[in-house]
């Protein structure tokens, strides 16, 4: 028997509120026994996502948010939090590069400056189930009184479902870049994409063309009664030393777990050798990725479909 895969049919999806199986069932009809007899096969689909199908994917992402920061009970100031990364939209392995501004305008230190790529995957039933996990995470250092600080990071994107799901109105997966700081509470949220077909860097126009990540724009003064209640100083320019980074050891999606069978004859795929079937983090199926993938390890466990894990399904 043959089949044909439709054009329409969604990339293979496991979590842990749903899924979407592709399979091949096989039943013998025994009318006159009690049982009959029936096996069935699980294959994975992937629809490739390719990013430059996506609008203005190729531009900067920047956002910025002004947080009035108060101490000694009387006197306040400004935190401006600016984040700003260099594309829309990445493919597996791709580097994320990541850009924070601090405007410190108060007397008082800031906590931490911390980064993370999240997930959330909405599940559409009779009502919206939501499942939020950091994928990776790096923090840096706080911010001195009066000083006007730049962090500069990157995050590695590891295999990784990709963001729209062809074909399934059901299960809808968005990713995000947070930039928070933890004294005082205040952050920014740049949406992304992640896909299978990187985004072409060459300037699709003129007025598209992108050089360089633009400065960030910072909002305008705090009003005059703050300056006044907390003195001029000047702002000092510094650089943030990175803390800690989720990102740093190497890792393998499952030790010892090899797909040898999955590999087919060169003639069939046109191509040397096969593109590499691979565990992803966050949830998933085995995702297939071109070249050499170099797994990178995330602040969240990974969890493996039930027919390749030794342990029962995700929480």
């Amino acid at each position: 028997f043959s089949f044909s895969i439709l054009a329409s049919a969604p990339t293979s999806f496991e979590g842990p509120f749903g899924k979407v199986l592709h399979q091949v069932k096989a039943v013998i009809d025994t009318p006159r026994f009690s049982k009959d007899y029936k096996c069935n096969k699980i294959f994975y689909v992937l629809c490739p996502l390719n990013l430059n199908d996506i609008p203005d994917i190729e531009q900067p992402n920047t956002m910025s948010i002004t947080k009035k920061f108060n101490y000694k009970l009387v006197k306040s100031g400004n935190i401006i939090l600016t984040a700003t990364s260099d594309l829309k939209g990445y493919i597996v392995g791709q580097a994320i590069q990541l850009r924070t501004d601090i405007e410190n305008k108060s007397g008082r230190d800031t906590g931490a400056v911390v980064a993370s790529l999240l997930q959330k995957v909405a599940y559409k039933s009779k009502r919206w189930i939501y499942d939020l996990r950091t994928i990776a995470e790096v923090e840096g250092l706080g911010v001195k009184a009066w000083k006007h600080a730049e962090w500069k990071e990157q995050i590695l994107v590891p295999a990784l479902p990709q963001s729209i799901l062809q074909g399934c109105s059901l299960i809808h997966i968005d990713y995000y870049i947070q930039v928070s700081l933890k004294s005082p509470e205040v952050s920014v949220t740049l949406p992304i994409y992640i896909g299978n077909i990187a985004v072409n860097r060459l300037p699709l126009s003129p007025s598209r063309s992108i050089q360089h990540i633009p400065s960030a724009v910072v909002p305008s003064a705090p009003p005059e009664e703050e300056e006044a209640a907390s003195g001029y100083h000047p702002m000092d320019n510094v650089l943030i030393p990175t803390k800690s980074h989720s990102q740093q050891q190497p890792f393998s999606y499952a030790p010892g777990l090899s797909f040898q069978e999955m590999r087919v004859d060169s003639e069939q795929t046109g191509s040397p050798s096969h593109p590499t079937l691979c565990l992803s983090t966050g949830a998933t199926v085995p995702y297939y990725a071109e070249g050499n993938v170099v797994p990178v390890p995330t602040a969240s466990s990974l969890i493996l479909p039930p027919e390749y894990s030794t342990w029962g399904y995700p929480y």
